[in-house]
């Protein structure tokens, strides 16, 4: 892009009453101090931004006369394309004009913005602008005009060997590999953000693994200490089993002949207080004497009364002794089957099973806290590979934190390179060593190992071509520049775009002149 200012209009504007002035390629500008040299600079920024050249707040209304209303208008061409602004104070207010037609301010501002970048106009039209800014503004300002240097170049940069090295000889390091693969899927911005947080957490969760590690070692050796033949303590533990089983199949057998023997001798007993009942209750109805009386009237029985009593008392002896006879014969049938069945002491073989379940508690013992320890060996073993896993995260965390330094130095390295390979005279410092070997972005200027305000006024200029001609050429846009106070620099070269000089002569009037006409 190029902005050509093709000529300048001032109404009242400040010492000026009225003011025409047609801007050539190269245009001079002379006249004695106070002669209104440096305010018809301002006529474009004032019109542009309402700003002197540095972008400062200025009012150009006149002090020193009465007047009606205060314009300023600015004639540019952009490739050949163009344009008239202006911007006026009427009655107090800020008035606008588009190719001569008022305009709103929002209108008006939309256009200017789309017309170039405020800070980089006003750093090519006026070479002290740029040190005007923040230094942090400077800094973005030249960057963005800057190519960046690509990730593959640092990468490989990273990983080089030697200076004669060609690119294509060149293998990525560990580091440059791995955030080559990284920054496929993440930014670096990106990366550095989850890596500093899982290494934290990280740091957190291993000093937790290694301390339940250290317990379930602990743990561990607490237990009973593990026999050194396990199978045969297993086998002998089975063989004791095996014992056991058999004693209590012979104890069981035994256990039912004697169950019968006792269920036997309790149904005897059972029958035996029977009998003795059916007895008492014969014995009673026995003695029961036979009255001749009726039990009511008091009167003698007739013979065949008597008779009648005698034989139901008979009759109902005679069905206690059956019922007696029948207990008897039960018992004595149980009696007998009882003497058949030989009672089996099986005291031998309950001692036998205790002491076998004795020596079953030994292997048992051991079995468990074999049990118990390959559990916990289990664990410890899961435990440790957890704290494993938890370093390896970690570790890998810190290196690529690590591999992330690396890179951010050397694509600090090779963009402080890049950038200052374009200039000639000036040193350009991009970057501030901090204490701990981190860098800082920065922005330093020097010529000659001077910053920049320490310069003399005819070294800032020369600083100022300097730097606005890199700015111009990366930014691929040409537009005027006016040197003030050119009288002090012996020797100018040419710069792209129109060249605006401003020299001071000693009881001159303003005088203006332009040559080989934009």
């Amino acid at each position: 892009m190029e902005i050509k200012i093709n000529s300048a209009k001032a109404h009242n504007f400040k010492a000026h009453r009225d003011l025409s002035v047609n801007f050539g390629r190269i245009t001079q500008i002379t006249g004695d101090n106070g002669s209104g040299k440096s305010t018809t600079l301002e006529l474009p920024t004032w019109t542009l931004y309402g700003t002197d050249t540095i972008g400062g707040k200025l009012d150009p209304t006149p002090t020193n006369y009465e007047y009606d209303h205060v314009l300023s208008e600015t004639l540019l061409d952009i490739d050949g394309k163009q344009v008239m602004l202006g911007r006026g104070i009427e009655k107090g207010k800020a008035t606008y004009y588009v190719n001569e037609v008022p305009s709103k301010y929002g209108d008006f501002d939309e256009i200017v913005k789309s017309l170039f970048d405020k800070d980089l106009f006003l750093s090519l039209y006026n070479p002290s602008y740029f040190f005007t800014l923040h230094k942090d503004d400077q800094r973005d300002l030249l960057l963005r005009y800057v190519s960046p240097i690509s990730n593959k170049e640092v990468f490989a940069e990273m990983s080089r060997t030697s200076p004669e090295q060609k690119a294509k000889d060149i293998v990525l390091n560990p580091q440059a590999a791995k955030l080559s693969e990284l920054v496929k899927k993440h930014t670096l911005p990106e990366l550095e953000r989850f890596h500093k947080k899982n290494k934290n957490d990280k740091d957190t969760a291993y000093k937790r693994a290694q301390g339940r590690t250290e317990a379930l070692v602990d743990q561990l050796s607490k237990l009973p200490p593990a026999p050194e033949d396990i199978e045969a303590v297993k086998a002998e533990d089975a063989a004791l089993l095996e014992q056991i089983k058999a004693l209590e199949a012979q104890t069981d057998l035994a256990g039912e002949t004697n169950r019968k023997r006792t269920v036997l001798e309790s149904t005897i007993q059972s029958l035996q207080r029977q009998i003795a009942q059916a007895k008492d209750n014969y014995m009673k109805v026995y003695n029961e004497p036979i009255d001749d009386t009726c039990p009511t009237c008091k009167r003698p029985l007739d013979t065949e009364s008597v008779d009648a009593v005698t034989a139901d008392k008979e009759r109902r002896k005679e069905e206690l002794r059956n019922a007696h006879q029948k207990l008897i014969n039960e018992r004595k049938e149980l009696e007998a089957q009882l003497a058949k069945i030989e009672p089996v002491d099986v005291s031998e073989q309950a001692a036998q099973i205790r002491a076998l379940e004795a020596k079953r508690d030994v292997t048992a013992t051991a079995l468990s806290a074999h049990t118990s320890r390959q559990g916990m060996q289990a664990d410890i073993d899961k435990a440790r590979a957890d704290e494993a896993e938890t370093l390896a995260s970690r570790n890998d965390s810190i290196f690529v934190l690590d591999a992330i330094k690396a890179f951010e130095a050397k694509e600090a390295e090779l963009q402080a390179a890049k950038v200052q390979s374009l200039f000639t005279t000036l040193s350009i410092s991009l970057f501030k060593e901090q204490k701990n070997g981190e860098r800082k972005p920065d922005f330093v200027i020097e010529m000659d190992g001077k910053a920049y305000p320490l310069l003399s006024l005819s070294e800032s200029v020369r600083a100022g071509l300097e730097l606005r001609e890199v700015l111009s050429e990366q930014s691929g846009v040409i537009a005027p520049v006016a040197v003030d106070n050119s009288e002090s620099v012996f020797k100018i070269k040419h710069p792209s775009g129109q060249l605006i000089l401003v020299k001071a002569v000693e009881d001159a009037p303003l005088t203006i002149e332009s040559g080989e006409a934009a």
